[in-house]
């Protein structure tokens, strides 16, 4: 034994020899019954656990700290900032459109959502908001559904391989394929688009887009259902996710949680509904909720959401009319009329001589509204859009110049995350994965 024991209520023997490592004390005699129950008193189960930041059940690089006794959670907090971009502050050294670059790689599972967000805000800045031409407002709805779609995907697969449930996951991840090869057809990237951009779009649908959404619209139809047949009423996934993570109506609102952790709960918030967008006011959608406030139901309304996205969808597909896509202000519109060569590569040679062929004054200020960017007036504004995980807010400021002077987002990701330590807190170890699951958190959002 090379530590000493104090006996405070027993007489101590110890025998004292030096060795290499130093002195060494033998101890012997002593209660040890006493000794027996000081141990027994001692917490040497509670400890500290780190989940993360490179898990594969934190959704990304989020650390989790733990505190557990046996495995029970006693105490559950989050570190983030693992994923730091600084997106924000590099928008104040870009101009107006080329902040679009930048919010589509937030929440990288919703860029479209960042993307409107972002330019209805500058929109609102500029005093355009009712000039945006009725075709880009009714594109941006059906991305932004289609979107909705694909993040939930990623939010049913992804949870469901956490679980064990690895048949949802292949299904989850089938299906957002032919959401990104959608995208793909119409903005020329899976991801990370920059399509949305003040005063529009950046181009009008390709040949084809239309069909092929509709293609995709009849696919869907029929792949969902099987989504309840793998899960809804499986007892073990039930099981699985029944009354973990709980978190009430009254938590929700304290913690300001939004999207499906709060229509979970039972209140059906929905910006689309509360403060209309796009034209959302037009379109006939219902907003799913579910009354048991825990993993489950949230699983629930995402899957009954995307359900009512294909309405939106299939509506947005009957009200496209031929337009511009662009706001009308030449002073505001970056060129949307594109069109690529028999190369494939830059503008086709029409369009070309129409630009520099016109005036030299087109050509001048093609170039200045190019480089330069737009003058936005001082000022600043707010504008909300319903993301897929929640309400996606934009503060943007202005001071008069080309570039913004602040740009702040508040990401529904960022937020929700603070409703894990009360789901978690009580509850089991390995039902953390299954809370943070259900909350569907991105650290793109997160940490900007």
């Amino acid at each position: 034994m090379t530590a000493s024991y104090e006996q405070p209520h027993a007489p101590q023997q110890a025998e004292e020899r030096v060795t290499t490592e130093g002195r060494v004390f033998t101890v012997t005699g002593g209660d040890w019954d006493e000794l027996a129950e000081t141990v027994g008193k001692a917490d040497d189960e509670h400890i500290v656990v780190n989940m993360g930041p490179q898990h594969p059940s934190t959704h990304g690089v989020l650390r989790l700290i733990l505190e557990i006794e046996g495995e029970t959670v006693t105490e559950a907090r989050c570190g983030i900032g693992y994923l730091h971009t600084g997106i924000e502050k590099n928008m104040e050294y870009r101009t107006w459109t080329q902040g679009s670059t930048f919010v589509t790689r937030m929440d990288y599972l919703t860029p479209l959502f960042n993307e409107a967000a972002y330019a209805m805000a500058v929109e609102k800045l500029l005093g355009i908001t009712d000039q945006i031409p009725q075709r880009a407002d009714v594109i941006r709805v059906m991305l932004m559904e289609l979107n909705r779609i694909s993040s939930h995907l990623v939010a049913i697969a992804t949870g469901g391989m956490e679980l064990g449930a690895t048949t949802i996951m292949i299904y989850g991840f089938r299906d957002r394929e032919l959401i990104l090869d959608a995208f793909e057809l119409i903005t020329g990237l899976r991801m990370n688009h920059a399509y949305i951009r003040p005063g529009g779009l950046a181009q009008d649908l390709p040949p084809g887009a239309v069909d092929h959404v509709r293609e995709l619209v009849k696919k869907f139809r029929k792949n969902l259902p099987e989504y309840d047949k793998l899960a809804t009423g499986n007892p073990v996934f039930k099981g699985r996710m029944q009354d973990v993570g709980y978190l009430d109506l009254a938590g929700c609102m304290a913690l300001g949680a939004t999207g499906p952790i709060l229509r979970a709960a039972g209140l059906p918030h929905d910006l689309r509904k509360a403060q209309p967008y796009c034209g959302y006011e037009t379109y006939e959608f219902d907003i799913p909720t579910a009354d048991s406030c825990d993993s489950y139901g949230r699983f629930l309304v995402r899957l009954a959401e995307m359900r009512e996205s294909l309405r939106i969808v299939e509506q947005c597909l009957d009200r496209l009319e031929p337009g511009p896509v662009m706001v009308a202000d030449k002073k505001i519109a970056w060129p949307a009329q594109l069109a690529l060569g028999p190369d494939g590569l830059g503008n086709s040679l029409d369009h070309i001589k129409k630009i520099m062929g016109t005036s030299m004054e087109a050509l001048i200020h093609h170039f200045k509204l190019v480089t330069e960017g737009f003058r936005v007036p001082p000022g600043q504004a707010y504008t909300a859009v319903e993301s897929a995980k929640g309400e996606l807010g934009v503060h943007v400021v202005s001071d008069g110049g080309t570039r913004p002077h602040r740009v702040h987002f508040r990401d529904p990701s960022f937020t929700n995350l603070q409703t894990m330590a009360a789901m978690c807190e009580g509850g089991m170890v390995a039902d953390v994965i299954v809370a943070v699951a259900s909350i569907d958190p991105v650290m793109g959002g997160v940490d900007r």
